[in-house]
Formats: C-alpha cells, structure tokens, sequence
C-alpha cells in the first residue's frame, strides 16, 4: 500500500526486485501507475493516501476509514502471505495491526518520523509490525534498541542518481545556456504544500528577478494537480518569468545552481543532484503548533538530518516569507566557495545511502516471508 509519488515508485522497486528473485509472486493494493507498471493489480490509486498534517486529514478521514475497510475486506478475501505499507504512516500502521492481528505478517518501508516526535509510536509499532525497511542509516539502531526488527537498505535513489553531477549536460538537454544564474523551484507534490507554498515560492523569485537580472527559474512539477496548483497561482501574482517543467525533476535540479524546495523526498532527490538548497516547511496552524512542541530532532530536512548538522537553510511557518526565501537563495548564489564544499559533503552523504536498496529491501522480506512459511 503506497501514499503518492515517492511511495508509489520504491513499491515499484520494491516489486521489480522481488519479481526478480520470485516471479510467481503477486501483488495487490493501493498503487501508483509506477506500482501498476510492475504488475500491481490496483485497488485504488495511490494519490488518495497524499495528505499532509494531523488537522489536515480530518476532511479525509470518513473516506480514509472507508478505504481502509476495503482494504481489510480485501486482504482478508485473498489471505496475502505478507503485508507491505510504503510511506503513508498514518495509514498503513493502522492496517497493519488489523491485518497483523488476523496472523498476517507485516512490513513498513519507509519508517515514519517516530525518531523526531512521538517516539512512545514505537511501542505500538513493535506489537504490530514484524520489519521496519529504514532508508536512513540512523533508523536501525533506533527501531532496534526498542525491540522492533529493523534493516537499513539505503535509498533507491541514491542507487539511481549518479555521484557527479554534470551540471552542463542537464543544461544542454533543456537548452539552457551554459553560463548564467539558474534556481529550481520545487513546491511539492501534495495540494495542501503547493498551495501553502506557491505564493512564497513565487514572491522570492519575483524579488531574486529584480535583484538580479538575468536569472532563470525551472520548476519541475510532481504531477498535474501541482501543476495547476503552482500556475494558478503564478498568473494570479504575475511579474516574473517561471518556466514550468512536467517532470524531469533530477535533470532540471542537476541544471541549477540553487534549489528552493519543500520539505520532504525532493529535499534528498536535491541533496543527491549535489545542489545547495533553501528548504521551506509551512503546516497548518494547530498541526505546527503541536509538532512544535512534540518535536524531537533538531533539524526536518533530510539533508541536515543525515550529515547531523545544519548545512541547508530550514524556514518553518512564519519564517516562511518572500524576502527570507530571497536572501537564503542569494546567499548561496553570493558563494561558490561554500557550495563547492557542501557538494563535497552531499556527495559523502550519497556514497553512504548508495546500498542497493530496493534489491536489500526485497532480500529482507523474502526472507521474512521464508521464515513466516516456515512457522
């Protein structure tokens, strides 16, 4: 069961590697088009799971129990061998203790934040899961020490993404010009995030235009209902030229010289691309003020999180702001010294996530799947 884009391609992965070990085995459930391409006969789309915060959900929550009653329903009809939730805590969790409770045994790709906040979810998670595939070093000990069974296997697109980036060759595919100042910017996937985001992504690029003539903006859109979001918005504010591109997201960050991106996968995709970056996080109101207060780790975005210090600019809610996206981004363009070296320190991180993921994913559940079998 996979919540939206990202989650939809590592089941894709996940399901070519085990295909490839296994090709009798069958997969069902929420999928993607990615999932569906791999032969996932799907019981709904992906996109449905692709809700952002805790308030948030509340509008989607009579249609989320719904889904999740059909899914129950249909896993219970077909017994599956194994249960698989990628990404989507807040759905797939719940699942799993249903489905983990009629001796179905279960799996979560994707380990959900517990490490940052509500980490008493760990309890919980140990009674109802039997393996947690954790895309980021730090995770395993954490899940482990709490006596939950845990394998880091890396992250599928560290595998895919290579360890230099050529800046001039993505440049060229989308016929840029070799010289001059270009920013990418990435307002998400989800709706909630875009229309949270666009105004202020959109106002900084205005303010970077009349600081500095000149420069390009790309913005690689996750998926049409972003792209409708994101140029709505951009008609509706006018004043500044951003060239809209439907996909294609590693090529046009691998072209920037800046990214400002939303918190969340598209922070890693950058982090890999090796571009300095200026991340955005903006929640509604009541679910920022909880994880405020709840908030464990000291840094959101993955790139920080995985070097263990602050080496991209965070702004969250209020500090979310036209004129501070601005300044962050001319920071960085005001510094070739400084992105030369966080490239160095993104491309350390790189090497370290570049494990093989989805082929270790599918080796894990196998053998879980062996040993269930064998009970």
């Amino acid at each position: 069961m996979a919540g939206e884009t990202s989650g939809d391609n590592l089941a894709a992965g996940l399901i070519r590697s085990l295909r490839a070990r296994r090709p009798e085995l069958q997969f069902e459930g929420v999928a993607g088009p990615a999932m569906v391409a791999e032969g996932c006969q799907a019981w709904a789309h992906s996109e449905v799971l692709a809700v952002m915060g805790l308030f948030e959900v509340i509008p989607h929550l009579a249609r989320m129990v719904r889904l999740r009653r059909e899914v129950v329903r249909r896993s219970v009809a077909c017994s599956p061998r194994l249960f698989i939730g990628v990404d989507a805590p807040s759905f797939n969790l719940g699942l799993a203790a249903q489905l983990h409770a009629r001796g179905i045994p279960t799996v979560q790709y994707v380990s959900p934040q517990v490490w940052a906040w509500r980490q008493g979810r760990v309890r919980s998670m140990a009674r109802t899961l039997d393996l947690v595939l954790c895309l980021l070093p730090f995770e395993k000990p954490f899940y482990e020490g709490r006596g939950l069974a845990a394998e880091f296997v890396g992250h599928p697109l560290a595998d895919r993404l290579p360890l230099i980036a050529d800046q001039a060759a993505a440049r060229r595919a989308l016929g840029l010009p070799a010289q001059g100042e270009v920013v990418a910017i990435l307002p998400g996937s989800r709706r909630g995030e875009v229309t949270r985001l666009a105004r202020d992504f959109i106002g900084a690029a205005k303010r970077l235009a009349a600081q500095r003539p000149g420069i390009r903006f790309l913005a690689p859109m996750a998926n049409a209902a972003a792209r409708e979001i994101f140029a709505a918005t951009l008609t509706e504010i006018g004043g500044v030229c951003i060239d809209l591109v439907d996909g294609h997201s590693s090529q046009v960050l691998t072209a920037a010289d800046c990214v400002l991106v939303a918190s969340g996968t598209a922070t890693l995709e950058t982090m890999l691309c090796k571009r300095p970056m200026v991340v955005a996080y903006r929640l509604g109101a009541a679910t920022a003020w909880i994880i405020q207060r709840l908030m464990r780790a000291p840094f959101f975005s993955q790139p920080n999180l995985l070097a263990g210090r602050a080496v991209v600019p965070e702004l969250f809610q209020q500090a979310v702001t036209p004129d501070a996206l601005a300044q962050a981004v001319s920071r960085w363009l005001d510094d070739p010294a400084l992105r030369t070296e966080t490239e160095n320190t993104f491309t350390r991180l790189h090497e370290q996530l570049r494990q093989g993921a989805s082929d270790r994913a599918a080796e894990a559940v196998l053998a879980l799947l062996d040993r269930s079998a064998g009970q």
